[in-house]
């Protein structure tokens, strides 16, 4: 073999190898920081968004961080509105940071979709980056619900 065939199978390894590891970390749950109160680090208008939510006394606000042009984020607002209206003490919040993008900060998202869940205290209780898998995310909530 010469040296660009074996430039070109090694690239395309290395690439495999990249989407396996992708594929495998999307949607995962990750446990947040119960200890800090998040919602004193939220920037005033993304926290004045968040109040003006209807909050019927939900356990468990799910914030989601979006963008204007992102098609995960359009699957992932379903996909959360519909697990809110199912369940009993949870409400889904969206956030467009696309006019916004320095609320992405203080939040420590790095992509879009990104999935919050606030207890009623403001503190994480995990986050989930990219569209979260139903199962996973229903599992997760169900010891934080009433």
């Amino acid at each position: 073999m010469t040296a660009g065939a074996w430039a070109l199978l090694a690239a395309v390894a290395a690439t495999a190898v990249f989407g396996l590891v992708w594929r495998a970390r999307e949607g995962h749950v990750r446990s947040g920081n119960r200890e800090e109160d998040l919602l004193s680090r939220l920037p005033e208008g993304l926290r004045a968004r968040l109040d003006e939510a209807p909050d019927e006394g939900e356990a468990v606000t799910l914030l989601q961080l979006s963008t204007t042009f992102c098609a995960p984020c359009r699957h992932t607002r379903v996909l959360l509105s519909d697990l809110a209206g199912r369940t009993e003490g949870v409400r889904h919040v969206e956030i467009d940071l696309t006019d916004h993008p320095e609320w992405s900060t203080p939040l420590g998202v790095h992509r879009t979709p990104t999935t919050l869940a606030l207890d009623r205290a403001g503190r994480e209780l995990f986050r989930v980056a990219g569209v979260p898998r139903r199962d996973a995310l229903a599992e997760t909530l169900r010891p934080h619900l009433p």
